[in-house]
């Protein structure tokens, strides 16, 4: 790939990029850039915005799903604008002690539909692709070719970085989407469906492991396999015999027309500025997943992608002469907050990576999974009640009590910082 953005619809004329200061500059346009940058046109239509994206489509190659009740109406509204796969109906979850479906709306999005929607809604000059980033700092950015971008606040939303000041373990996933030839009978989503092997590929050691079913249309279904692991390694071969596997079980033939694969970060603990100072750029905000804003134990991102877009629209809407130094300090502070506000979560993380042993994760889960369904819609929302977390944590302990106390008061493992495989 060249490192030359290319000329065309999404792409920013030349002389445009070296005129006045942009108001702001967003400097990845995953999930947490392409929400901000829909927030800002939206809601703070005078800010003169730019976003930046190293590839050649917003969003990657992803898709994204959450709970209905996991946004606020605010939220809800930002989304609006994407067609989403949604299930009215609920969900259903098995387990080798049983199959249970609950009542929560379902949503899902695709990176495609995403890129779509955002350039159809966009102004051409506010979204630049292809353009890599080579430097940053608080009085714009520098691309890859040599090419200035000068802007009065930059916002970093690149890809997160591992850090030794952070504990915890991965979350190892590769989805195939299925075109079948006749109607798979699937009408609910599967969350999780963990009555499969509890073994993780070759190399990669004993994991809690399970599938997740997308019924995308009659004859389409996007079938993931996923497990939580020590180490950021993925064997994609094993996983896409074992995706073959299940969906001929389920009597599901036809081609594989997309797929996609992840490795993410599951926080268990560590210590957040730490691991912040080593990526922060003073007078750069930090944002998304690179800023700490996700589910320590789930790994969600949307959610808390589009609150903090929101969030930064509104506050330059309301205070157009806020600096690049209060926006990073801005962005900051929610990032704290966030942190202190997730603890419980890291909590049951530990519980995962070292209270069970890792042939017997899917126990913690099973365990988790019998209990209220609302209370599962705040622990997937990050709003769990203290009456929520004493009912998590009571009852038969799903795991032996010694290795339970350890892991209370543990620190824990250390987040592997190899570069994912």
């Amino acid at each position: 790939m060249s490192d030359s953005p290319p000329d065309g619809p999404g792409s920013t004329p030349r002389g445009a990029r070296d005129c006045a200061p942009h108001d702001v500059v967003i400097v990845g346009g995953g999930l947490a850039g392409g929400l901000i940058a829909l927030a800002l046109h939206r809601h703070a239509p005078h800010c003169r915005f730019l976003l930046v994206e190293a590839g050649r489509t917003l969003g990657g190659h992803h898709r994204w799903s959450w709970f209905e009740t996991d946004l606020a109406p605010p939220a809800r509204g930002l989304m609006e604008t994407f067609r989403l796969n949604g299930w009215d109906e609920g969900y259903d979850i098995t387990f080798p002690a049983y199959t249970r479906t609950l009542p929560t709306a379902y949503r899902s999005l695709a990176s495609a539909e995403f890129h779509r929607a955002l350039m159809a809604e966009l102004p051409p000059e506010r979204v630049m692709l292809g353009a890599k980033a080579a430097r940053l700092d608080a009085d714009g950015v520098t691309l890859s070719d040599g090419t200035r971008i000068a802007a009065r606040r930059v916002i970093d939303c690149r890809a997160f970085r591992a850090s030794q000041h952070l504990a915890g373990g991965w979350q190892v996933f590769l989805g195939q989407h299925f075109r079948c030839p006749e109607p798979h009978g699937l009408t609910r989503p599967v969350i999780m469906d963990a009555s499969v092997d509890q073994v993780a590929p070759h190399g990669n050691g004993a994991a809690y492991r399970f599938v997740y079913v997308l019924p995308l249309s009659l004859t389409e279904v996007f079938i993931e396999d996923t497990y939580y692991a020590d180490q950021p390694r993925m064997d994609a071969e094993v996983l896409k015999a074992r995706i073959a596997d299940y969906a001929r079980r389920h009597g599901w033939q036809g081609e594989v027309i997309d797929q996609e694969a992840g490795i993410l970060p599951v926080v268990s603990g560590g210590n957040l500025r730490a691991a912040l100072d080593e990526i922060a750029i003073p007078g750069v905000a930090l944002a998304g997943a690179r800023g700490g804003f996700s589910h320590p134990l789930t790994s969600y991102t949307l959610p808390f992608a589009a609150d903090n877009a929101l969030a930064i629209a509104r506050l330059l809407a309301n205070r157009p002469g806020t600096s690049g130094n209060e926006l990073a300090a801005f962005c900051a502070a929610r990032g704290r907050r966030h942190w202190r506000a997730t603890a419980y979560y890291r909590m049951l993380s530990r519980m995962l990576f070292e209270a069970a042993e890792p042939d017997k994760r899917v126990v913690v889960f099973e365990h988790f999974y019998a209990l209220r369904g609302r209370l599962v819609e705040r622990f997937y929302a990050g709003r769990s009640t203290w009456p929520d977390r004493l009912r998590i944590l009571t009852g038969k302990p799903p795991v032996a009590i010694p290795r339970a106390i350890r892991a209370l008061f543990s620190s824990g493992k250390p987040l592997d910082t190899e570069t994912p495989a």
